[in-house]
């Protein structure tokens, strides 16, 4: 198992100007997604789930009234920023698109 290398300045910045619904928020980025309904929430956070385990990357995940918050950093190479945490965050961002034509279905 290769040791997670952890990104630059510069390349975190590069990165993050490629994904403008995520946020810096010292080591880790963060992105909102809102609004949406509680059950479409699950529905998001468990395919990410799925994702999440297939790639052996995870992101801090919180439910609220308010939407999905997704915070990711990388623990295995002590909570900086590395390239997995990007990937993980653009695979994201795919699938709350995809989830988005639903969120008004339903209560």
């Amino acid at each position: 198992m290769t040791v997670p290398v952890p990104l630059s300045e510069d390349e975190i910045a590069g990165l993050l100007a490629g994904l403008p619904l995520w946020e810096r928020q010292g080591d880790a980025i963060t992105r909102l997604v809102a609004p949406i309904r509680y059950h479409a929430g699950v529905a998001l956070i468990v395919h990410v789930a799925d994702i999440s385990r297939l790639t052996h990357h995870h992101a801090d995940i919180n439910l609220s009234f308010n939407g999905v918050r997704f915070t990711i950093t990388t623990h295995d190479a002590g909570g900086v920023l590395t390239e997995a945490d990007f990937e993980l965050a653009a695979r994201i961002d795919a699938i709350a698109a995809g989830h988005a034509a639903n969120w008004d279905i339903g209560a």
